[in-house]
């Protein structure tokens, strides 16, 4: 009897919430490195958080809306200070996370080498795969670039938008734009393309990710994630992706 009854009382025992990771809000470029991330962080014993990718521009409007997240991460300045201006960033929180570079993708049976003076002729003739220089990050990196090369005008007007960086190189990945503008990180992401070009560093502004979290977290590990990511091991996971720091 005394056997039943410990049984009955185990089985009407309300089962345990298993604890929710943080919500993380990560650029499309981020996808590799930062799902690798996640997995290391569950690994030490935590949660694993939840991820979810699109355009900064997007993921920034989602915020914007009132959706539940506790980290962004942004593949551009501007995203998170239209958030920083809004008040919608936990006070003291914004850093850098990583930095990237921008590069010219091409099929892997193209086999040229664009520099820097053939880059906007050849880009010129298009179509020329990149993501919406209207608001996407790696757009706006692309545009100004190709203007301060002088090659915008020209190029313009063969430009394939795309919704996301992710959805340029997979473009260029099925053969519908010969070229693409992309992250450094993406092209060597993916075993369909090869990287034709890079642009100079000086013809765009810097490339940095920032990460902060966001003032309607309710995640309890929501900051203790951030600050790993941004320690040196959580740094090299994203450097092991082509990251720069």
């Amino acid at each position: 009897m005394r056997l039943l009854l410990l049984i009955l009382a185990l089985f009407a025992t309300p089962a345990v919430a298993q604890p929710r990771g943080p919500t993380v809000l990560a650029a499309s470029s981020l996808q590799e490195a930062m799902t690798e991330a996640a997995d290391r962080w569950a690994r030490a014993g935590h949660a694993r958080p939840v991820l979810s990718f699109a355009a900064s521009s997007a993921l920034a409007r989602q915020v914007q809306a009132g959706a539940p997240a506790d980290l962004f991460v942004s593949a551009d300045e501007e995203w998170m200070d239209v958030l920083d201006r809004a008040g919608l960033l936990a006070a003291g929180s914004r850093a850098d996370l990583v930095g990237n570079r921008l590069v010219v993708v091409a099929p892997l049976r193209w086999r040229g080498r664009l520099t820097r003076a053939t880059l906007g002729r050849l880009l010129a003739a298009g179509p020329v795969a990149m993501a919406d220089p209207g608001a996407v990050p790696a757009g706006r990196y692309g545009q100004a670039a190709l203007e301060r090369m002088g090659a915008w005008a020209a190029v313009a007007p063969h430009v394939v938008r795309a919704e996301n960086v992710r959805a340029a190189l997979a473009l260029v990945e099925r053969g519908a734009a010969p070229f693409g503008i992309v992250y450094a990180t993406d092209a060597r992401a993916s075993a369909r393309v090869r990287v034709a070009g890079v642009f100079p560093a000086d013809s765009h502004p810097p490339i940095r990710y920032p990460v902060a979290r966001l003032n309607g977290s309710r995640s309890p590990e929501a900051e203790g994630f951030r600050r790993w990511l941004l320690s040196a091991p959580g740094r090299a996971v994203f450097v092991r992706y082509g990251f720069t720091r």
